[in-house]
């Protein structure tokens, strides 16, 4: 006949071992055998080791020294490129001055980058997932060679396309619907409300 006294079960019974039961299944926590409880600090460093399981190797700080220094020479490059296409002024930019405000910036985080290339962790090393950040670049580049030959609708469409599509490998309607949309946003914004002299077919 059970009694009061047999509510306080054995470890290894249903309802027992208070310990155990609360570290949830699969998220890479035990307890130590004597059912002791882990420490929060325990818990939380033990899930960081369970999420960080597969992850590629870090990156060195040769590798971070180089990715900064591609990012800076590619922005100096592009800077080049913008002068090329003439600047104008405030009051009246012409076709480089946009490109030319953007290859600023990427000049700037690429030297953010250069300074902080050696106390930086979180960077991995090549792998087969960073072919789709070349793939990426190699679009960009396809983007700015035919933006003047046709505008920029049909290729910013098509860029933001395959990007949502193939490298975010988010679903068909919506990489068609949000790549239209994008290009309309910004025909609305920089050639009928500000006239940048963006090349455009419209």
């Amino acid at each position: 006949m059970t009694t009061a006294r047999d509510g306080a079960r054995a470890p290894g019974s249903p309802g027992g071992d208070t310990a155990a039961r609360a570290i949830p299944p699969g998220s890479g926590l035990s307890s130590d055998p004597v059912g002791e409880e882990l420490s929060l600090e325990e818990a939380i460093h033990r899930v960081e080791e369970a999420e960080h399981e597969g992850r590629p190797p870090a990156a060195g700080a040769l590798s971070n020294i180089l990715t900064a220094a591609a990012v800076v020479a590619l922005g100096i490059a592009a800077l080049v490129g913008s002068a090329g296409l003439g600047l104008g002024t405030v009051r009246s930019p012409e076709s480089g001055t946009w490109p030319l405000l953007v290859s600023g910036a990427l000049v700037l985080l690429g030297l953010g980058l250069l300074a902080t290339a050696r106390r930086t962790t979180d960077a991995e090393r090549f792998s087969g997932a960073s072919w789709l950040v070349l793939g990426g670049l190699a679009t960009m580049v396809v983007f700015v060679a035919v933006i003047e030959v046709i505008g920029f609708e049909i290729p910013a469409a098509l860029l933001a396309f395959v990007w949502l599509r193939f490298l975010g490998r988010e679903g068909w309607r919506t990489s068609i619907v949000t790549s239209l949309a994008v290009v309309v946003a910004f025909y609305l914004l920089f050639v009928a409300a500000l006239s940048v002299p963006i090349p455009h077919l419209f």
